[in-house]
């Protein structure tokens, strides 16, 4: 069906008057029609039309410049909220944000990596469940659920396009049966495309800035922000940084390619080199018949922040090939800002930011025209799971006009694709 282009038209407004409160916290309307470009009367019908819809409200006059002192206005966090899961192999994260982005409850438990789809989204839903439940939260307010994991994937269809973490995931409809047991829309996103995002969300970059993010849980992957919106790709699987080839005659991948670096820098690789260093594994305590990488890396990267040298050899080697496909990552796309994000970042992140900020400073094209900045995530190893909250957040702002919590989306299925960003 083609979409009619005043509503579109009119959506695109809404959305931006919308994002431009968020951004600002609190605002006039004569500055939304200065920001904005729209006139007057429209910026004040816009807002009207988002405070009848409960989620913009007045915040008390402001400074005066000569005049009558203009009326402020805010985004009301209690309006609506939305929750996010990474959906990880070792550590599953879910949280619960509000509409101006602020956590309200998290919880994280071990991850799917020997569950088949079923049981393990079972766990997933139960999970959230019981967040919602002592969370206290209007169920009728929370908008839906992002569900956030590795690449790639059709998301349109809601499907994983991997066999991991079992062979019973690939092209699984995990969208779909989230959505049926939680009775909720869920929104299925790449993790590192989630926590880029989350960083526009909540005030770490420019609103116009055009930033990458390297994202690192058990596997590395990457994501690229144009001014507040995810760059995608034909089929939104786009900036897999971990499976670019750092070696064309490295071994082969499992993607397909050859001498990817996640085979190179990913925890994966790294604790199997720990396990093979003479010395290191014992002095670790590394167990050769753990799976459980994110564990052991940690392990690693505490050695190595407590000066092991053995250990910080491995995490500055991995660092630098990071620093090569950040580098990669600034050429393509002429990055300002590269963000560190996920839970392998925790640990010896300031190990990981100065070797990249080397690396970017030393080999990046751009760096005649401007200086990179190497920066670590706001939200830590829980980006990807914020994001994911936030990728939902940001369908509430292009929603048709007259959508309600009394008429709320179908309770199955993802949130249509031309209401994500």
């Amino acid at each position: 069906m083609a979409t009619n282009p005043v509503w579109a038209s009119r959506t695109k407004t809404r959305g931006m008057v919308l994002d431009m409160i968020r951004a600002a916290r609190t605002i006039s309307r004569v500055d939304l029609a200065a920001a904005t470009g729209l006139t007057a009367p429209t910026i004040s019908e816009v807002v009207r039309e988002l405070m009848v819809d409960g989620l913009v409200v007045e915040a008390g006059l402001g400074a005066s410049t000569g005049g009558k002192p203009p009326m402020l206005v805010q985004l009301n966090p209690a309006a609506r909220y939305s929750v996010g899961v990474q959906l990880e192999r070792n550590t599953c994260v879910i949280v619960l944000i509000d509409l101006a982005g602020r956590q309200i409850a998290r919880t994280s438990f071990s991850g799917v990596a020997s569950m088949s789809p079923e049981p393990g989204l079972s766990l997933v839903a139960a999970q959230v469940n019981a967040m919602l439940d002592s969370a206290a939260v209007d169920r009728r307010k929370v908008l839906g659920v992002g569900l956030v994991s590795y690449g790639p994937q059709d998301r349109r269809a809601g499907r994983l396009l991997t066999p991991q973490p079992t062979n019973q995931w690939l092209a699984y409809p995990v969208a779909d049966q989230l959505a049926e047991s939680l009775g909720l829309p869920v929104l299925l996103d790449n993790d590192a495309a989630a926590a880029a995002i989350g960083e526009y969300w909540m005030g770490a970059v420019e609103p116009h800035s055009t930033y990458g993010c390297i994202y690192m849980a058990t596997g590395i992957g990457g994501g690229v922000v144009v001014a507040g919106e995810v760059y995608r790709g034909s089929s939104s699987n786009s900036v897999e940084i971990g499976h670019i080839s750092m070696d064309v005659n490295g071994p082969e991948c499992p993607c397909g390619n050859v001498g990817c670096l996640e085979n190179y820098a990913g925890p994966s690789a790294l604790v199997r080199e720990a396990l093979a260093t003479p010395g290191l594994s014992q002095r670790l305590a590394l167990d050769p018949t753990e799976d459980d990488f994110l564990t052991e890396f940690a392990r690693l990267a505490a050695a190595a922040n407590a000066g092991d040298p053995a250990a910080r050899s491995l995490i500055e080697r991995s660092a630098r090939y990071l620093g090569f496909a950040a580098v990669t990552m600034t050429t393509l796309f002429d990055l300002e800002m590269v963000v560190l994000a996920g839970p392998s970042f925790a640990v010896a992140g300031s190990i990981y930011q100065s070797v990249i900020q080397q690396e970017v400073d030393r080999r990046a094209i751009v760096r005649k025209a401007h200086r990179v900045r190497v920066v670590p995530s706001v939200s830590g190893s829980d980006a990807a799971a914020i994001g994911g909250a936030v990728l939902v957040l940001q369908s509430e702002l292009t929603v048709a006009r007259g959508r309600s919590l009394n008429n709320p989306p179908s309770p199955a299925g993802q949130i249509a694709l031309e209401t994500a960003v």
